[in-house]
């Protein structure tokens, strides 16, 4: 049974906004990060409780409250107390196989989206859902496991590289975005190796092996699309949207991840259509390889049909004496020699009629 439909029995007849983590069981201790800055002050630690956090809402700096884990639902319904967060958001976060999507409440935006990375150890691509809240002076990043694609955001700001200490939570927002959406070319890179390796290898050698490696290519990019065509419809809505959280100066920026996404879904289009045709070239190396086999079977078989008639007819063996129809060649000298001269000659010119044809 799909993984989504497993999830979703455990929600199954709930009161709305019941807090269910939808994920696997987990015994890690929940790992909050805070980044409270300006263009003149930075200040970055690990809280021990979540409440630590709690007196940044107000203040006129921006604050980055990361939540490495899900699992722990008392520490998100904490959250949602004191960001006043509406209980069907706090269930959405603890729910992983939401849609990507966007919402606009009056006090902060809510936006679902899916984080892509690759797995080096098993090459294979792993999926997180990342739930982000943008606030008029905060923003909280809510993740399932610890390690994300954030890292050179927390580099800018700790070195106040470029304009992301100048501007506020929105900036930050779009940068967090940004980092994800790029990460997906990273993905398809990956993709695009095994595509042209199997392509190069299915021309010399369509074995099925090469059938399944196609089939779990395939698996990938409709899996990719799932993550990622929904995410035109998120930043879409965050560049036209008039949310008065989303500076009018921070829509070109958005504008730029909109971009990057479409040109991620016309990647992945254009990788399904290889695949598709990946699999018409499987059929049609195998069907001109069976071609290949029966036209030499035919021409094997073509030769030897002239030459088991002249086989059947001196292999009858018919003698009655003195009869004018008796076979003179039985008890001719030369006879066997006559017979295979026969059948030879008949190979040769059919051998050199076939050249002419350009059938062998």
């Amino acid at each position: 049974m799909p993984k989504n439909y497993r999830h979703g029995s455990k929600t199954a007849g709930l009161m709305p906004g019941t807090l269910v983590y939808t994920g696997e069981k987990k015994d890690t201790k929940v790992k909050i990060t805070l980044i409270d800055y300006d263009e003149e002050k930075f200040q970055e630690k690990e809280l021990t409780a979540i409440e630590e956090c709690f007196v940044c809402k107000d203040t006129p700096t921006v604050t980055w409250v990361n939540v490495d884990g899900i699992h722990d639902t008392s520490i998100i319904e904490k959250i949602g107390g004191c960001f006043e967060l509406h209980p069907l958001t706090l269930e959405d976060i603890v729910n992983i196989e939401q849609r990507p999507k966007c919402e606009d409440f009056e006090n902060y935006v809510f936006i679902v989206v899916k984080m892509l990375m690759f797995d080096e150890e098993k090459k294979e691509i792993t999926s997180e859902q990342v739930s982000l809240i943008l606030g008029e002076h905060f923003v909280i990043s809510v993740q399932e496991n610890e390690g994300d694609v954030f890292n050179l955001i927390r580099e800018r700001l700790r070195s106040n590289k470029g304009m992301i200490r100048k501007q506020g939570p929105d900036y930050l927002v779009y940068s967090l975005l940004d980092a994800i959406v790029d990460y997906y070319f990273v993905i398809l890179e990956h993709l695009g190796e095994k595509i042209e390796l199997i392509e190069e290898n299915l021309i010399a050698d369509p074995i099925p092996a090469r059938l399944r490696v196609i089939h779990a290519i395939k698996r990938d990019a409709i899996f990719l699309r799932k993550s990622v065509w929904p995410l035109r419809e998120v930043v879409n809505r965050l560049v036209d949207g008039e949310s008065k959280l989303i500076k009018k100066t921070s829509h070109i920026f958005f504008c730029d991840v909109y971009d990057h996404t479409i040109q991620v879904i016309d990647t992945i289009e254009s990788f399904r259509d290889t695949i598709t045709g990946m699999f018409d070239i499987y059929l049609s190396s195998v069907s001109n390889r069976m071609n290949e086999i029966m036209k030499v079977l035919t021409i094997i078989a073509t030769i030897f049909i002239p030459i088991t008639f002249v086989a059947g007819i001196y292999g009858m063996n018919f003698n009655t004496g003195a009869s004018p129809f008796n076979m003179p060649e039985l008890n001719w000298r030369f006879g066997y020699m006559f017979a295979w001269a026969i059948m030879i000659g008949i190979v040769v010119i059919m051998v050199i009629y076939f050249k002419r044809k350009r059938w062998i």
